[in-house]
């Protein structure tokens, strides 16, 4: 369809890869930080890319942006991590045009999570369309498309029970505690790293486990302080982070290094340690399975924890489906609107020129000639004629393409080319 491209043949894709192909090893090899997400924005100006969006958080990264081909997309996520080409293929997903907008309708409505109904993904998507706008990189296409994806998440989380209980990452990991760790309210955990799962991991813990021993350890300490402030936790520094493990009887990670933070030189004892990573790329070394004593839990294991809540949440999904469908109609109808609004637009253009060479001979012909009577009428006709083609072109009857072809032809219009 063309309104999916450019002049220059630009076309709206999504490449990306997930959880359901790429174990964490490979998902950890394509995660951008904040660094890596500015540096790729950069190279895309600098390439000359106009639009784009770029997510990465534990169970994905997908760069949705206009390109003449995915490879260049592709080689904005290469250049910028230390995944590979033939890495990424073996594992990666590319949509064109309405299948990149499916995707990104299901991805931010939690039918595409790792666990179904988990919504962190949508504010990842805020995130990156905001922070693509200050950079110059949201165009209207995108920004539209990602508040439509908002909207249909708003509606599923307020109209079905798809997300109903509390099951997300977090939650998952402290599910697994519960079911693997007996005398849990008097276990010393050791919480390391408060970022956004950190911080809901931490909910969950008081929450759930009624234990007043939970220490909590961030490389920056007020970030830390702030979190354990809700909950009346003890926070410690980061240089005491080995001696605090040692402590411990479970210790939960989940920093947002790009290289691993816990090894087996940090244990120093014999007493059993359970270790849950809920880090992407995964922030504890497994040479700590070498210590009989401790037991390593990946998230990736966590996400496949499923019970019944979970089981329940499935009936849900076609409600969910239809909102999505209701929300891209909605949004798919805009999209065609601006399909032909550029020839309106250079059709008024058009007209408003005819209306002022004709003012301007009628007023050297007529002595007593009423400027400002003139211009009011001209300008009221040009409006009627302009809506007049605004309606037959949204008539569903009308095939909208040869109409397009046919006023641009007849009225010998040049449009601006613009992303629709």
């Amino acid at each position: 369809m063309k309104q999916f491209d450019t002049s220059r043949g630009t076309y709206f894709y999504v490449i990306g890869l997930s959880y359901k192909k790429a174990d964490a090893k490979i998902r950890g090899r394509f995660s951008l930080d904040d660094t890596a997400k500015q540096n790729l924005l950069n190279q895309a100006k600098n390439n000359g890319i106009e639009s784009l969006i770029v997510t990465s958080t534990c169970n994905r990264t997908e760069i949705y942006g206009f390109a003449q081909h995915p490879f260049q997309l592709i080689k904005l996520l290469c250049d910028n991590t230390v995944g590979t080409v033939d890495e990424f293929q073996k594992v990666a997903y590319v949509h064109k045009k309405g299948d990149a907008i499916s995707h990104m309708f299901r991805v931010g409505s939690g039918l595409d999570s790792q666990i179904l109904g988990d919504f962190e993904i949508i504010s990842q998507l805020k995130n990156s369309a905001v922070v693509s706008k200050k950079n110059s990189l949201l165009n209207t296409f995108l920004e539209r498309l990602v508040n439509s994806v908002i909207q249909a998440s708003k509606r599923i989380k307020n109209e079905t029970e798809i997300s109903s209980g509390a099951t997300s990452v977090s939650f998952a990991s402290v599910h697994y505690i519960f079911k693997n760790v007996e005398d849990i309210t008097n276990k010393n955990i050791l919480l390391f790293g408060t970022g956004k799962i950190g911080r809901n991991t931490c909910e969950n813990l008081v929450k759930h486990t009624h234990n007043e021993q939970i220490t909590l350890i961030n490389r920056t300490k007020d970030k830390a302080e702030r979190v354990a402030g809700k909950f009346n936790l003890v926070v410690k520094e980061y240089a005491n982070l080995q001696e605090e493990i040692n402590k411990s009887d479970i210790l939960i990670v989940a920093t947002g290094a790009q290289n691993p933070t816990v090894d087996k030189h940090l244990i120093q004892n014999n007493k059993p340690l359970l270790i849950l990573d809920l880090s992407i790329p995964k922030n504890v070394d497994n040479n700590v399975e070498e210590l009989k004593n401790v037991k390593l839990v990946h998230l990736d294991y966590l996400s496949q924890i499923t019970d019944e809540t979970l089981e329940n949440r499935k009936a849900h999904i076609p409600l969910a489906e239809s909102i999505i469908e209701e929300v891209k109609t909605e949004f798919n109808s805009w999209l065609e609107n601006r399909k032909f609004a550029p020839t309106i637009k250079a059709l008024k253009y058009k007209l408003n020129d005819f209306a002022t060479n004709e003012i301007d001979t009628q007023r050297k012909k007529l002595p007593n000639f009423n400027e400002e009577q003139a211009e009011l009428i001209s300008n009221n006709i040009i409006q009627k004629i302009t809506n007049h083609f605004a309606h037959h072109l949204k008539d569903d009857n009308i095939p909208t393409n040869e109409s397009l072809e046919l006023i641009k032809k007849v009225f010998q219009l040049e449009e601006t080319s613009e992303y629709v």
